[in-house]
Parts: C-alpha cells; structure tokens; sequence
C-alpha cells in the first residue's frame, strides 16, 4: 500500500515536473513571437519611413522634371543645350521610374508585413491560450498533488494509531 502511495506521489511529482517544464517552453516560444512581432513592427516602422523618404525623392524627381520639361518648352537656341536637357529629363524619368518601383515594392513588402504581424499576432494568441491551458493543467495537478499529501499524511496517521 505505501509503495502504491509512492510511486502515485512520484507519478505526481514526475507529472508536476512536465507540466512545469511545458510551461516554461510555451513561455519561451510566447517570448520569441512576442520579439518577432517587435522586429517586424519595427520593420514596418521603418518601410513607412522609407516609403515617405522615397515619396519626397518622387515629388523631387517630378518637380525636376516638370521644370526640366518648363526650360525646354521655352526654347533654348543652341542645340548642346537642348541635347543636354533632354539627357537630364531622361535620366531624371528614370529615377522617377526607378523611385516608382521602389514605392512599389515598399508598398508590397509593407503589405507582406502586415500580413505577417497579423500572422504572429493570431499565433500569440494561440501560444497564450496554450500557456493559459497548461497553467490551469499545473494548478490542477498541484492541488491533486496537494490531496494526495493531505491523504498520505492521513494514512500514515492512521497507520501509527494502529
């Protein structure tokens, strides 16, 4: 009967143990999410920065342009300079098409990370709810553990009284 006691008391306290080594895993994994998702908000924080820099260099570029096109309009005389500006209007439509592209892919790497902090924030969740289950799962086997002690402390007990 009391190694019946003992082994239920080292099945508990072995069942203990894992619920406890689980626990502290799932905060381990709810920790790393949670620095992923600042990682990716601060990643996102600086795409948006970026996509602003890169919107001012576009207005620039298209201001240049604009005025490029504005000296053009107005007729130069010589012909070096007529070939020179026509040079800086195409280079600067490049770096307009070039600042587009860039907004563009900023704009879908901005999506992606969204996409993806909306990703981690449903998998926190889910870690958490884990997290909540396994504590309720360790409290529960605390106060079982608990009973056992309080009816082992009471055999015994009894065992001395006879």
């Amino acid at each position: 009967m009391a190694d019946r006691i003992r082994e239920k008391m080292n099945s508990l306290r072995v069942e203990a143990d894992n619920a406890v080594t689980r626990a502290e895993e799932a905060e381990a994994k709810n920790k790393k999410y949670e620095q992923t998702l600042l990682e990716k908000d601060q990643e996102i924080t600086s795409l948006q920065h970026r996509l602003g820099v890169l919107d001012a260099e576009l207005e620039k570029a298209e201001a240049k342009v604009a005025d490029s096109k504005q000296a053009q309009m107005e007729g130069e005389h010589s012909k070096m300079t007529s070939e020179g500006l026509t040079r800086k209007i195409q280079l600067l439509e490049e770096e307009l098409d070039a600042a587009e592209k860039n907004v563009k892919e900023t704009v879908e790497k901005l999506r992606q990370v969204d996409v993806k902090a909306e990703h981690f924030e449903r998998q926190v969740q889910r870690v958490e709810q884990e997290r909540d289950s396994w504590e309720k799962k360790f409290e529960e086997a605390q106060e079982k553990y608990r009973k056992s002690q309080a009816e082992l402390a009471d055999l015994e007990a009894s065992m001395q009284d006879l």
